[in-house]
């Protein structure tokens, strides 16, 4: 899902490389569900259905009149059909179903030494950090809390084979990570477990999204993650082109919901997702309301379509919605900025800007705050075995940053609700008005970025306020 722009002229600690993950969410105008014939040439689609009842045989069957039966959820009454497309319209008239949609497109080595420590919680502050005030430049941490004790649930590309270079192993719960695959048109909408595949990305999406959360390791130095000592449980649902679907998604969700329940034995779990697309699927939604319902919490990004507005599920309002947000002191002080720029504090709004790429909020869509989501710096590799790490810029980057405030919030209120996360972050955020700032670039020039109303939501996310809320 990234537009990867290499800047050659840049040269910084272990190859440092910069880029920009500006490319929309699939939409079915410009990448169309993939077809194949069957039936005489009839194009076939996935179709996620909802019913009202249980899933009983005789359900079940008049579905198969209708297509293959892929796979199911009973949890939330949800069964994946592969089905001619002039079937869809069959499938919704009836009477036992609630719901139905075409199944929708989603997207976001060699060993090496693991990193010798369980935690990056005394690591270094880099500006996106200091942004959220969770640490500042020369102090460490801001905050005493650092995620202990709460889980964070990573719906993604899954991590590098490289990861336990660059993460501490001690924070990936490996026991609990899990790949589902299939959906779409290819007759694979059943649960998929595949234990391993989990840790062999090559996409890098899911290892940088998570470094946000943990921290991360560059060389011989530590850099601290807003959630540090939090334990992530990585879920790959995006194929190795960054792509994958609606039911996986929905599949995904609902493993880490029953895991809340299950073998967390009812600790704090929040779920992120990194990932979006232009249509909101009738399954997903069901499937994060049960996990709402079973006391989860849901971060996602609103997408980085811009004015055309979110994707989802970041839209759906029971979900946190992110857009990103970026600093007046990017660049401003060279190719070391990101680790050595002081972020004012008390944070000043007119230090701050909304990305031109993050969604905006349409009418019954719900953006709800903004974080760090511009020139990003975490692993990110490009060749299979070579170390490296880039800036990435994407409501993907800004995403974890709440995700990961929320698992602080968590861990000073164990009983923290889904809807009081989202009223608390939208309270204690710093309102950030319609306006345009001046911003310098890697290239040596300066842009000037001009933002609506549509684009801030509550404003910037503030942990310390947010934690403090959350705990009183």
């Amino acid at each position: 899902m990234k537009r990867i722009r290499f800047i050659s002229s840049l040269s910084i600690a272990l190859a440092l490389v910069g880029c920009e993950d500006v490319v929309p969410p699939t939409s079915p105008d410009v990448s169309p569900v993939p077809q194949f014939a069957r039936g005489g040439g009839q194009a076939n689609m996935g179709i996620n259905v909802l019913v009202d009842g249980p899933l009983s045989d005789d359900v079940m069957a008049e579905l198969a009149r209708h297509g293959s039966v892929m796979g199911r959820i009973d949890a939330i009454r949800a069964v994946f059909l592969v089905a001619p497309r002039d079937a869809l319209s069959a499938v919704r008239a009836l009477p036992f179903v609630t719901a139905a949609n075409a199944d929708a497109q989603r997207e976001a080595a060699p060993p090496l030494p693991p990193v010798q420590a369980s935690d990056f919680a005394a690591g270094l502050s880099t500006w996106d950090l200091d942004a959220v005030d969770v640490t500042d430049l020369g102090a460490g941490r801001t905050v005493a809390q650092d995620g202990s004790g709460v889980y964070v649930g990573v719906l993604d590309t899954g991590l590098l084979t490289s990861w336990p270079y660059y993460l501490p192993s001690e924070r990936i719960v490996t026991e609990l990570a899990r790949s589902f695959g299939g959906g779409g048109a290819v007759g694979l909408g059943n649960v998929s477990i595949q234990p391993n595949k989990w840790a062999h990305d090559v996409r890098s999406h899911g290892t940088h999204v998570v470094s946000t959360i943990l921290g991360y390791r560059v060389g011989n130095a530590a850099l601290n993650g807003v959630a540090p000592r939090a334990n992530v449980i990585p879920v790959k649902v995006l194929n190795n082109n960054g792509r994958g679907w609606s039911s996986v998604v929905s599949q995904g969700i609902v493993y880490l919901a029953e895991l809340k329940a299950g073998a967390l034995g009812g600790a704090p779990l929040v779920i992120n997702m990194s990932l979006g697309g232009s249509a909101l699927d009738a399954v997903e939604q069901a499937a994060i309301d049960y996990a709402i319902s079973l006391g989860v919490i849901v971060v996602a990004a609103a997408g980085n379509s811009g004015e055309r507005g979110m994707s989802y599920p970041g839209g759906y309002p029971p979900v946190i919605s992110v857009g990103a947000s970026g600093w007046g002191g990017e660049w401003v002080s060279g190719s070391s900025w990101w680790l050595s720029g002081d972020v004012a504090d008390p944070t000043n709004a007119d230090d701050f800007y909304v990305t031109d790429f993050s969604g905006r909020e349409l009418p019954g869509q719900d953006l709800d705050v903004l974080a760090p989501g511009s020139w990003v710096l975490g692993p990110y590799q490009v060749n299979i075995g070579q170390i490296s790490y880039f800036f990435l810029g994407g409501t993907s980057q800004a995403s974890p940053h709440v995700a990961g405030i929320v698992a602080l919030m968590a861990q000073a209120n164990a009983g923290l609700t889904a809807a009081d996360a989202e009223s608390i972050l939208e309270s204690t955020a710093l309102p950030l008005g319609p306006g345009t700032l001046s911003v310098a670039t890697p290239f040596g020039t300066v842009e000037d970025i001009t933002w609506g109303a549509d684009a801030t939501g509550s404003g910037l996310a503030s942990a310390p306020a947010a934690i403090a809320a959350a705990g009183s």
